[in-house]
């Protein structure tokens, strides 16, 4: 039986990544911040998933959740992410919110992956894969939510570089483009759900080869422009 990290799997698409994941045989260990959120999604997922509670910007929390795990990885998907403060435009900017933007969708990602790094060498035939954004792609010339779009811009560039640094061993990084997703952060008028796109990033996980390595997907399969 496969078996797979996801960050951030208490609501929204990392709650349906698991739920898919799940349906598809795979143990899903799922990481979530409280005690409480372990229980709940635990409950509603049942039988497959394990939580593993830590904040993704906790380095200690995350290095001790990552020793205390003693399963080889197959796949992690990085998940955990936030649209930033309220105000981020080049005139008027949170920068304190910039940084929390940054601590948590480009360092964490690359954080997570580090410290579960020997989880999915001893796999063998282990994958990565980072949700960013469309809102990362550089042909927009928008200047609103500077803070996510450039934390996901930042994390493209991390992922790329990872994916140069383990392609030798054999391990694919791609990052995937989830769309505009009815979740709390994309809101109820947002053109997909989440359980399609979850489907949607399983697909592209199973069949993620090393020639598909440090490049970015649609949630749908289609490879888009960085």
């Amino acid at each position: 039986m496969p078996t797979c990290l996801i960050t951030a799997t208490n609501r929204g698409i990392g709650f349906e990544l698991a739920r898919a994941a799940l349906e598809r045989g795979w143990t899903v260990f799922g990481s979530v911040r409280s005690g409480e959120a372990a229980r709940e999604t635990a409950n509603k997922l049942g039988t497959g998933y394990e939580p593993l509670i830590f904040d993704v910007r906790d380095r200690k929390a995350l290095a001790d959740a990552a020793a205390a795990l003693s399963a080889s990885l197959d796949l992690l998907i990085n998940n955990a992410g936030i649209i930033g403060p309220s105000r981020q435009t080049p005139t008027d900017m949170d920068f304190d919110g910039f940084a929390e933007t940054l601590s948590v969708n480009t360092l964490a990602p690359l954080a997570v992956s580090q410290a579960f790094l020997p989880h999915l060498r001893s796999s063998g035939m282990a994958k990565i894969l980072t949700i960013s954004s469309q809102m990362a792609w550089m042909g927009y010339r928008k200047s609103d939510t500077l803070a996510y779009r450039a934390s996901k811009a930042a994390v493209n560039k991390v992922m790329q570089g990872l994916a140069t640094a383990l392609e030798q061993e054999g391990i694919p990084v791609a990052l995937i483009d989830p769309g505009w997703v009815q979740t709390d952060m994309g809101g109820p008028a947002a053109d997909t759900p989440p359980a399609d796109v979850a489907d949607g990033v399983m697909k592209i996980a199973e069949t993620l080869t090393l020639s598909g390595t440090g490049r970015f997907f649609k949630w749908t399969g289609e490879e888009r422009p960085f």
